[in-house]
Formats: structure tokens, C-alpha cells, sequence
């Protein structure tokens, strides 16, 4: 029994259907011919801007035989009677595996050496220099290796920061101590959060990541890199620079208080215009 032939359009159907299968390979070769450089493009710009991309702080500290030895001379010399000879406590508190973050903050703020161990450390001028300040953290940070958590002398780049973000942080953070103005309050027990109008930018950085004194001790997993950058930005800029509209400051002392004083000028200094003129009349 023959079967019939094919009509025109059911033998271009059967070719069409024969081709499509080779057309659509063609076409996926083409497709990745075109689409893997350009995949290959994004990858290598996506490579680029993370490897251009640099953390906003970045922690060193100290180590050359130069500097231990120097920072040895100089620790027996002025803070060995405290701290022990080998900086595990006496007088004052045990220093070894603090980081050199810590020491740094203390002895480059001048709060160390301390005269009188029995009253709170403040801040005042420096008595090592640069060099000589970090032979002493040199020489303490060989003694044992820092704590976890434990940094090195940070270095903060705050060009890429939020201040936005960095006074909505201070607010949550910082102002209930420090005032909302950075110039610091009493606290309890005859203790004090210090101003913040001359720091720098390495020792706001040091204060957040090891809690000075009676301040709360911030690490990675309380605020990040980016986040204590953001603080130190605000607080090196309006903190330390703020924007004083009506030309005096005042030392930022409170919108109650600088109203006061406006009245007390202004309107005062009205009266007493009006009563020369009204003699003069």
C-alpha cells in the first residue's frame, strides 16, 4: 500500500522543523561569541572596583628592634615605677597585651605618665614626642601579644564619610557623655567624659575601639570601620568646626542658655539705646 507524497507546504514545514535545531545553536554560539567578552568585561571592572575600593581605617603598630630597645629606655624610665619593670602592673594596671592602640591614646594624649594614680587622668600636653610615644607602644606591644580584639594604632581616611550618618551615631552614642557639643560633662563619682574639641582624628578612632577609662569599649560587631569613621569625621568637622550662624559660639552651651544671653544683649543693649536717646531728647 503506497502512501501519498507530501504537499509543498508540509515538506517546508518538515524542513523548517529539520533546521531549527541547527539554528538555535548557531544562534547560542553566536550569542556566547558576543556575550563573553562583555561577561568578561563586567567581571574585570567588578575585579577593579574592589581592588580600588580601601578601608576607611586601617590599624599598625610599631615592631623594629630600633624602636623596642628605644621605647625600653624610656618606659624603665618613666613609667616602669608604676607599671613594673616589665609592664605587668604595681602601682598602676598591668599593661601587657593591651594593643598598641591603647598605649598610643594614653601617652600621646599626655594622660600618661600619671602624678597621682588616685585621681582621674585628664588630658594635657604630650610630654614624649611623636617618635619617642610610639617607641614606648613598641615596646609594650612586644612584651605579649594583644588581647583578641585588641588593635593596632588605627589611621582613619574619612574622605569617603557620612557625616549625616556619623551625628546620628555620635547622638546615639557619644552625646550622652560628651554633651551633643563634644565638650564633655561630669559624671558620677567625681568622674568626667573629657571634650573632644582636640582630638585628632587617630585618638577619636583609638577612644572608640578601646574604651578609655570609664567609656564603653566599641568593637567590630558594635560599630564597623565605616561606622567609627563616620564618627570621627563628624567630630573633626562640626564638633571641632562647627558653623556658628550667628557669628558667636559661645562654646555651644545649649539653645536655652545662648537665648539668655541673647535677651541679656539684645534687648538689654535696646534699653539702654532707647533711654540715651530719650535723655539726649
Amino acid at each position: 500500500m503506497s502512501s501519498a507524497a507530501p504537499s509543498a507546504p508540509a515538506r517546508r514545514r518538515l524542513r523548517l522543523a529539520t533546521a531549527l535545531p541547527g539554528l538555535v545553536v548557531v544562534a547560542a554560539a553566536l550569542i556566547g561569541l558576543f556575550a563573553s567578552p562583555s561577561a568578561a568585561r563586567s567581571d574585570t571592572a567588578s575585579q577593579a572596583l574592589r581592588m580600588d575600593a580601601t578601608a576607611p581605617i586601617t590599624y599598625s603598630a610599631p615592631s623594629s628592634p630600633q624602636q623596642i630597645a628605644a621605647g625600653d629606655v624610656l618606659f624603665q624610665q618613666n613609667c616602669a615605677s608604676c607599671h613594673g619593670a616589665d609592664a605587668s602592673g604595681g602601682v598602676g594596671p598591668n599593661l601587657r597585651g593591651l594593643g598598641a592602640a591603647t598605649i598610643d591614646f594614653w601617652v600621646s594624649t599626655g594622660r600618661m605618665p600619671l602624678a597621682n594614680a588616685a585621681v582621674q587622668a585628664v588630658r594635657k600636653p604630650p610630654r614624649f614626642n611623636r617618635q619617642q610615644t610610639l617607641d614606648i607602644v613598641a615596646y609594650v606591644n612586644s612584651l605579649q601579644p594583644p588581647a583578641p580584639g585588641r588593635v593596632g594604632i588605627p589611621t582613619v581616611d574619612t574622605a569617603g564619610a557620612n557625616l549625616a550618618e556619623g551625628q546620628s551615631l555620635f547622638v546615639l552614642n557619644c552625646a550622652a557623655c560628651h554633651t551633643i557639643t563634644g565638650s564633655g560633662d561630669a559624671l558620677a563619682n567625681n568622674f568626667s567624659a573629657p571634650t573632644l574639641h582636640k582630638a585628632t582624628a587617630t585618638q577619636v578612632a583609638e577612644a572608640i575601639r578601646t574604651g578609655p577609662g570609664n567609656m564603653p569599649w566599641f568593637g567590630p560587631n558594635e560599630l564597623t570601620d565605616q561606622q567609627v569613621a563616620d564618627i570621627v569625621a563628624y567630630v573633626k568637622g562640626p564638633i571641632q568646626h562647627p558653623d556658628n550662624a550667628g557669628g558667636v559660639g559661645l562654646g555651644g552651651i545649649g539653645p536655652v542658655a545662648e537665648g539668655f544671653v541673647g535677651l541679656l544683649v539684645g534687648v538689654g543693649g535696646i534699653m539702654l539705646i532707647a533711654y540715651w536717646q530719650g535723655e539726649r531728647a
